[in-house]
């Protein structure tokens, strides 16, 4: 992929798409000093694309892109306000020059936050607690040592090296699972390969997934994997739904075999009446795992330099791999 250099002195023109009810980025007027804004939603995308040369993706669920491809004809950058960009990679995206960077850095540390917090409440039975709590039953319990157990965290990037140096700061013995096996990685210490994932569960406490969604990786903790996983077993997912079959994992949930935090679901919200609502050992959070006090005004920050930057003829930031989906290295 080749960078585009521009003129350090040209004024750019970026469009902004966003949707209703989405909470604007809070560097607007900052925004308007360096570059032409055209703010725009998925409906009238293709109308404020023609002449642009950068794409602000703030509504970041949207695949509005692709329909509007056709009007894209001066477009030379793509930022996504988000991690994951499999909403966003399409055909003649991955096949053009256009330049496509994420939130990279933005949510590695808050999201690590949140998978400690999973593990601390599954291995010390706080929901457990609070229900007993609520009930006003008083009965005494014996918790589990965090220090000790074992976790695989399924994705080597960014997200799951915070995760690996946090997990392990408690003493959780932990592995990684990704792209390429290595037996001395400076975070994980061992990464196993993720094609092969089925044959590294058998001892895992903490299965941790947060690799990026990509043709690779949907579906890769399918049925065989999860009959894999031991008995007492717990599954974090803060990555993205379709990376796991739902609905085996549901199956054991209910069997009382697995346990579960899912901070990410196949459907979202998740529906009215499915299982996940009520199974005991099931936990659902709606997509909030990355999402600190603050975290939009850091998205708008990340942008805004990536734009200087890129205005004085620089590259943007880290790129994404388009046909990997997520920044490589």
């Amino acid at each position: 992929m080749t960078q585009q250099h521009r003129s350090p002195h040209a004024r750019p023109t970026v469009v902004l798409l966003t949707a209703d009810g989405v909470v604007p980025p809070t560097h607007l007027d900052e925004l308007r000093g360096l570059a032409d804004v055209r703010e725009c939603t998925a409906d009238t995308l293709a109308e404020a694309l023609p002449g642009a040369e950068v794409l602000f993706v703030w509504d970041i669920f949207s695949d509005a892109l692709a329909s509007a491809w056709h009007a894209a004809d001066a477009l030379r950058w793509v930022h996504v306000a988000a991690a994951g960009v499999d909403t966003l990679l399409f055909d003649e995206l991955r096949d053009s020059d256009v330049l496509v960077t994420n939130a990279r850095g933005v949510f590695d540390g808050p999201i690590a936050e949140y998978v400690l917090a999973c593990v601390l409440a599954h291995d010390k039975q706080l929901h457990r607690t609070e229900a007993l709590q609520r009930a006003g039953v008083w009965r005494h319990r014996e918790t589990t040592r965090v220090a000790g157990r074992r976790a695989l965290v399924v994705g080597t990037g960014g997200i799951g090296r915070a995760t690996a140096r946090l997990l392990r700061a408690v003493g959780v013995d932990v592995r990684g699972a990704g792209r390429r096996a290595s037996d001395d990685d400076e975070d994980f210490g061992v990464v196993v390969d993720s094609a092969r994932l089925v044959g590294h569960l058998g001892d895992v406490d903490h299965l941790v997934m947060v690799a990026p969604l990509t043709e690779a990786t949907r579906g890769m903790l399918g049925p065989a994997e999860l009959a894999a996983l031991p008995d007492g077993a717990h599954v974090i997912n803060v990555g993205r739904g379709q990376l796991v079959d739902q609905e085996a994992l549901t199956q054991e949930i209910a069997a009382g075999r697995l346990s579960a935090h899912l901070d990410v679901l196949v459907v979202e919200p998740l529906p009215d009446g499915d299982p996940l609502w009520t199974l005991d050992g099931a936990h659902v959070s709606p997509h909030m795992s990355g999402d600190v006090v603050g975290w939009r005004d850091t998205l708008s920050q990340q942008f805004l330099d990536h734009l200087r930057t890129w205005a004085d003829g620089g590259e943007p930031g880290p790129l994404v791999d388009k046909n990997r989906g997520y920044v490589s290295g």
